[in-house]
């Protein structure tokens, strides 16, 4: 350790920051002869919009899926596409790791209390925990709360489950505006950001900033 205490719990967001989330296969598969190609780019970052906007209200991850998928494709001129929340969420199942996770997670398990705390139902974490090869003292979701990140609801029934207060965790996201901003907000200090180019990295919030959990490992003196 170097400039902090000893956190009792090292808490991650997973999809995008342990697992490797890639939806761009299955969207380009629904929009096939529907979008030109130019407007793809537009597409996926609108997309990624209506899904930050859909989970400020709590429903079964697969209906933010497909709400989130017909609206963007009405902002398109698209007609919705039913069953796509299916496929997103079979998809969404499907992925494995970043490679670059495994072997820095294990350790990181072995010496410490691991929380996950992710914006999907249990279904999903049942599946894509065991992928990633540590053992996690808590598996907290988004069904179990009622609630998404960014809600402060999410991140007090991480606390309230746990016992515990913000100064506990060192946290570990790839995603600012659903982690390091709500929890910033909280009194959460101990932020850091895996940085794998989600969201915008900006100023403000007192997160750190690295590319692997390699280097979350020499700041823990592991």
């Amino acid at each position: 350790m170097t400039d902090t205490s000893r956190p009792e719990y090292i808490s991650f967001d997973i999809y995008g920051t342990l697992i490797n989330w890639d939806t761009d296969a299955t969207t380009l598969r629904l929009l096939d002869g529907r979008l030109p190609e130019e407007q793809w780019p537009a597409f996926k970052k609108v997309f990624r919009g209506y899904r930050f906007d859909e989970v400020l209200e709590y429903r079964p991850y697969e209906e933010v899926l497909q709400r989130s998928f017909d609206r963007v494709c009405k902002y398109f001129g698209i007609g919705p596409t039913p069953g796509a929340g299916a496929e997103f969420a079979d998809a969404v199942r499907s992925f494995g790791a970043h490679d670059d996770v495994p072997a820095p997670l294990k350790l990181m398990g072995d010496n410490f209390k691991l929380v996950a705390l992710s914006n999907a139902d249990d279904s999903f974490l049942e599946i894509s925990i065991p992928k990633l090869g540590a053992h996690f003292h808590a598996v907290l979701t988004a069904e179990q709360a009622q609630a998404y990140k960014p809600r402060y609801e999410a991140f007090e029934y991480m606390l309230d489950t746990l016992n515990a207060k913000p100064e506990d965790f060192l946290h570990i996201a790839s995603h600012t505006r659903y982690d390091m901003h709500p929890m910033h907000d909280m009194g959460f200090r101990n932020l850091w950001v895996l940085d794998r180019g989600y969201d915008p990295i900006g100023p403000g919030y007192d997160y750190k900033v690295v590319k692997s959990l390699d280097e979350i490992n020499k700041h823990l003196g592991l």
